[in-house]
């Protein structure tokens, strides 16, 4: 029975030839079951477009925006990179190649990677090339940028450490990777110099950016099962901090806090997570690999309710906001959900293409970047 139910929640997935990961980058491809229809309600909330722009198709991999100083900066596929103020273009850029990520950035640094295992920094105020460095690996995750250092993982799950100056490869961590894995973009944590990353097989661990060296592993998740497929274990999503309270989500594994200060388990609970992991001050916010929406007591893991009715629906990782939970699907629309009982109280639409990245947060507002390269924003309130 539980390889049917694992088989019934990868039916949206492809298994790539003469690969040793699952394809869950583009479930939208491939044929699925049909999707729950849409749940009337009675709306108590709104999600007011703010504004919209468009950048390149994700093609086969999923891209992510990253939020600089109240304004977007946003790639597609065909290698397109755009930074984005109220709608306006600031400056746009095409680099040959293609892409494969989304970007990273904070003020004046962006960074995306391309198809050539090229990893390449940009100015973040002009979009100029500042420098290339070739990591010789596919990139599927957005680059980390700390203070120093710019911090890369590719597909084989090895860790770059480069220099935020030059794009100099100061240190490669490797580790050994399960048979079966899912080729999933993970994201990271970066808090002063450590990054804080979520690997296959449930582990999740922290390294000195200075030198690569790692400080400590802790287990999110232990694989089970009788086969390879059953015992995927993955690490999905970022890993969220609050506090000294860390998180973070497996695959077909469990929901897991730690404290920092010591390494101690706080809470564990079995749940099998699509993508990554949202938290407020109370609870915690998860997607399922059912499509089911959960809300977890962040302090103790109970359950406080589940939102089911988004069956198939190919949901992103959750957002929690002020207004309420917002998610996005695999046709465009944005839900936002009630935090108290998980109820659905506003919805609205983007372009009709798929979300599959979470939404972030612009200031009070919230933005999604859809498959098909749509870059919009909602007012959620």
């Amino acid at each position: 029975m539980r390889s049917l139910r694992l088989m019934a929640a990868l039916a949206a997935t492809s298994l790539l030839v003469g690969c040793s990961s699952l394809d869950m980058l583009n479930p939208f491809s491939t044929p699925a079951p049909k999707m729950a229809p849409l749940p009337a309600f009675n709306p108590t909330a709104t999600l007011t477009p703010a504004w919209s722009a468009k950048v390149g198709e994700a093609d086969i991999y999923r891209f992510e925006p990253a939020v600089v100083d109240g304004e977007v900066i946003a790639a597609g596929a065909n290698g397109e990179v755009a930074r984005l103020a109220s709608g306006q273009t600031r400056w746009r850029v095409r680099i040959d190649g293609g892409l494969t990520a989304g970007v990273g950035a904070d003020a004046a640094l962006a960074v995306v990677a391309d198809g050539r295992g090229e990893v390449i920094g940009l100015d973040a105020t002009s979009g100029s090339e500042r420098w290339r460095s070739q990591v010789n690996a596919e990139v599927l995750a957005a680059p980390g940028v700390a203070k120093d250092f710019v911090v890369v993982r590719s597909s084989d799950n090895r860790v770059f450490g480069l220099d935020r100056k030059d794009g100099k490869v100061l240190w490669t961590y490797k580790r050994t990777t399960p048979a079966l894995t899912l080729r999933n973009p993970s994201g990271m944590l970066i808090e002063n110099n450590v990054a804080v990353l979520g690997f296959p097989g449930g582990k999740l661990a922290a390294f000195d950016l200075n030198n690569g060296g790692l400080i400590w592993e802790l287990s999110v998740a232990l694989p089970a099962g009788a086969t390879e497929l059953e015992r995927i274990a993955d690490v999905v999503g970022d890993p969220v901090l609050h506090r000294q309270t860390l998180c973070a989500a497996a695959f077909q594994g469990r929901v897991s806090c730690f404290d920092i200060t010591n390494g101690k388990t706080l809470w564990s609970r079995p749940l099998s997570a699509r993508g990554g992991i949202s938290r407020d001050v109370r609870q915690i916010y998860v997607t399922e690999d059912a499509d089911a929406v959960s809300a977890l007591d962040a302090f103790s893991g109970a359950s406080m309710w589940r939102q089911d009715q988004l069956a198939r629906r190919g949901l992103s990782a959750p957002l929690a906001v002020e207004a309420g939970v917002v998610v996005g699907d695999a046709e465009g629309y944005v839900h936002l959900l009630s935090r108290e009982n998980g109820a659905f109280i506003a919805r609205a639409q983007a372009d009709g293409s798929g979300i599959d990245v979470a939404p972030r947060p612009l200031g009070d507002l919230v933005v999604v970047q859809t498959r098909a390269g749509g870059i919009h924003v909602f007012q959620p309130r």
